[in-house]
């Protein structure tokens, strides 16, 4: 949240139907991957990029390498939706169909708390000795570990990113030169640009209220009000967070006037992630605020215009590292899943993940050859050296992610009051503060 959000959007199955189509590999010796021979063994993997997505790319290459460097070994892929295993992982982890490998959302209300309820491997050991903590800078360490409470940031390490991921601006450049706008570059220019474009008849903002993209833009708005204090209290619970304080009231308030301007259509409310970035490829919006989990998907398919990007004219972004590698306790394979994280972190899935447009963390800077690439790697580089990675609104509490969802539709169609939004989104924070103990 994150991000949580993503570019594929299937609609969440029930847990019944996402047993049917797991199905845990299994060790030769009945070991639990601690052992015997590799032959006729399968390593069964789930995650929700799109193929044509980078990390989709370069994980597919990474299956390749990783069975040719484990002759009799399989991998059993299984695509999964963004939403289908943010709802059912914690059932299907504690069952008998659990995968081997999987993708699974950072956070405390994700990870973390798949974690506390120890549905997940302890990957300290392997982390150490097989370098993956020196190839990871300290800071995207914070959302690999997480404590005894599943608060990340310190303790075990429950999951391995290998790439990094923010949220940024996409915007068509023939749209914005057709309409004589030029690129802002602070948050009054773009407010102009938003307001320029509503009076010309078009709805700026490509939006969707039912998935991620709608609460990442309201957090949005909340960031350029806040400092990395607040950002602490909020998503660290290193101070008490104040939901009628200047932050939150000024994203819920402008979120509305931006509806009311319409520089957000009503009609949002409804749209998932994959119908808003429909939507901007087929240059029907000139502004998509998402993140980089895009990119490399523009890139494959936008066609018909020229696009680009832009970081958010603020200090503080949605951003950190990307997924987790995650592996369940109850995997079969443990040992085989270790070696698909290592494969994933080499230089030349990195290298490949790079130039497919993603955002690496172990690449070659001088292999990246694509320039809008490089930029994309170099915004993210600005935004974590400003100290802007503000990790995602979803984070702190579990469940919290359809908490949002639903309070920013009530923004977008209007059925509640700013206020009375926050009162919304405020309850289960603090519950799950009394939850643990702070």
């Amino acid at each position: 949240m994150f991000r949580v959000g993503r570019s594929v959007a299937v609609a969440a199955l029930a847990a019944a139907a996402l047993a049917l189509t797991a199905c845990g590999g299994s060790s030769s010796d009945g070991s639990g991957g601690s052992g015997g021979s590799a032959e006729g063994r399968t390593l069964t993997l789930w995650h929700y990029e799109t193929g044509n997505s980078a990390m989709g790319t370069a994980w597919a290459q990474a299956m390749k390498d990783f069975e040719a460097g484990h002759p009799g070994v399989k991998v059993k892929f299984e695509e999964k939706g963004f939403e289908q295993i943010q709802k059912t992982a914690g059932m299907v982890l504690n069952s008998d169909q659990a995968p081997d490998i999987m993708e699974y959302n950072k956070g405390n209300a994700t990870a973390g708390l798949l974690s506390k309820q120890g549905l997940l491997t302890d990957l300290t050991e392997e982390a150490t000795k097989r370098g993956w903590d020196k190839l990871l800078s300290p800071s995207l360490q914070t959302t690999a570990k997480y404590d005894d409470r599943g608060i990340m940031g310190s303790g075990k390490w429950f999951g391995v990113p290998n790439y990094g991921e923010y949220v940024m601006v996409y915007y068509n450049k023939d749209m914005f030169d057709k309409a004589g706008i030029k690129v802002p570059t602070t948050f009054d220019e773009f407010t102009a640009a938003l307001d320029a474009f509503a009076k010309k008849g078009t709805t700026p903002i490509a939006m969707a209220g039912a998935e991620y993209p709608a609460q990442q833009l309201f957090y949005l708005l909340a960031l350029n009000k806040a400092d990395r204090s607040w950002i602490d209290s909020f998503q660290l619970y290193k101070g008490k967070v104040d939901f009628h304080g200047p932050q939150f009231t000024y994203a819920a308030q402008t979120f509305s006037d931006w509806v009311n301007k319409g520089y957000i259509s009503k009609d949002s409310a409804g749209m998932k992630a994959e119908d808003m970035g429909v939507a901007f490829i087929g240059g029907k919006f000139p502004i998509m605020v998402s993140g980089s989990w895009w990119f490399g998907r523009l890139q494959a398919e936008i066609k018909d215009f020229t696009w680009g990007s832009f970081l958010w004219p603020g200090q503080f972004a949605p951003g950190s590292s990307g997924n987790l590698w995650v592996v369940p306790e109850k995997s079969e394979n443990k040992d085989l899943a270790y070696d698909f994280i290592d494969i994933t972190m080499k230089k030349e899935i990195q290298n490949l993940l790079g130039n497919s447009g993603g955002v690496p963390v172990a690449a070659d800077p001088a292999a990246i050859t694509d320039a809008q690439n490089k930029e994309l790697i170099e915004n993210f580089n600005k935004l974590s050296t400003q100290d802007g990675l503000a990790f995602y609104p979803d984070w702190p509490a579990p469940g919290y992610y359809d908490v949002l969802v639903a309070g920013i539709q009530e923004l977008i169609n209007g059925s509640k009051k700013p206020e009375e939004v926050l009162d919304e989104i405020a309850q289960p924070y603090d519950d799950n503060l009394a939850d643990i103990g702070n």
